[in-house]
């Protein structure tokens, strides 16, 4: 197992380059990201939503210092590649960019990416000079790392209201030839459209889970071109609905069916111990 932060970047960029798809989730703790290497996943990325409401904030409002003292203490507990999700880069000048990768690096990250959204609903989306000005500076800042660094660039037009699948492909294709690693637009809606997207790139593809309107399993999203699969909120909002569903059914009908389902904690401490770092 890879150990060092430069064994951990090179054994990242293999998992890029390699044939075939792999899926790679989004812890929102330390604990749940030696769950998740000790199932046996290949490298965890951070998700932005799901840690922001571990910490009780709404996405995009845990702020750049925690989110770097989240990865602080998350990067040295596994022993595989941690990326992360750095939101909008934390500003909207492409220094900010830059300076959010040399944190992240220097917190213990081999990747993460970087989106167009501006964080204002009213004007989501950056000008596609203006966001490939930033994904530039991001990526000079990872180039300049003494390690592999695998910069993902996000195109937002989908989750802000704009589906328009032409100016995704035109912004994905900018941002490839700004020096980003990997390419990912959240929120495509069909087979068809990631298709055409994998089509018109040249940098692997992420995507989360796989088209928005369809149910798909691994192997079918890695088909259509995809590259790697992460899960967004999604594996935190899964704890969070069985912890609801069981305050619901104490509050309501005051019974305990609920443990029925849960793992034994012996196995839970199992997977803890072989997703351990050192």
């Amino acid at each position: 197992m890879p150990t060092s932060q430069s064994e951990k970047a090179a054994a990242f960029e293999a998992l890029h380059n390699a044939p075939g798809v792999f899926v790679i989730p989004n812890p929102w703790d330390p604990g749940s990201a030696r769950l998740l290497a000790g199932l046996g996943f290949k490298a965890l990325t951070t998700t932005s939503a799901g840690y922001a409401r571990s910490i009780g904030f709404s996405d995009y409002n845990a702020g750049r210092e925690n989110v770097m003292a989240h990865i602080r203490a998350m990067a040295p507990v596994i022993e595989i590649p941690l990326a992360a999700d750095l939101e909008d880069g934390f500003g909207p000048k492409p220094e900010d960019c830059a300076e959010t990768i040399r944190q992240g690096a220097a917190a213990g990250l081999v990747g993460g990416s970087i989106e167009d959204f501006t964080g204002d609903r009213a004007s989501p989306i950056y000008s596609i000079s203006e966001a490939t000005d930033r994904i530039r500076a991001a990526a000079e800042a990872a180039r300049r790392l003494p390690f592999k660094f695998m910069l993902c660039a996000r195109a937002e037009n989908y989750l802000n209201g704009r589906p328009d699948l032409a100016d995704t492909i035109a912004r994905l294709q900018a941002y490839q030839e700004a020096g980003a690693d990997v390419l990912f637009a959240p929120g495509l809606n069909t087979s068809e459209e990631v298709r055409d997207v994998c089509r018109s790139i040249d940098r692997p593809f992420n995507i989360v889970r796989g088209p928005r309107k369809e149910q798909l399993t691994v192997e079918q999203v890695g088909a259509l071109g995809v590259k790697r699969i992460s899960t967004g909120g999604m594996m935190h909002a899964v704890a969070m609905s069985a912890m609801i569903g069981a305050a619901k059914e104490m509050l309501g009908p005051g019974t305990f069916e609920f443990t029925r389902a849960m793992p034994h904690a012996s196995e839970i401490d199992a997977l803890l111990g072989k997703g351990a770092a050192g």
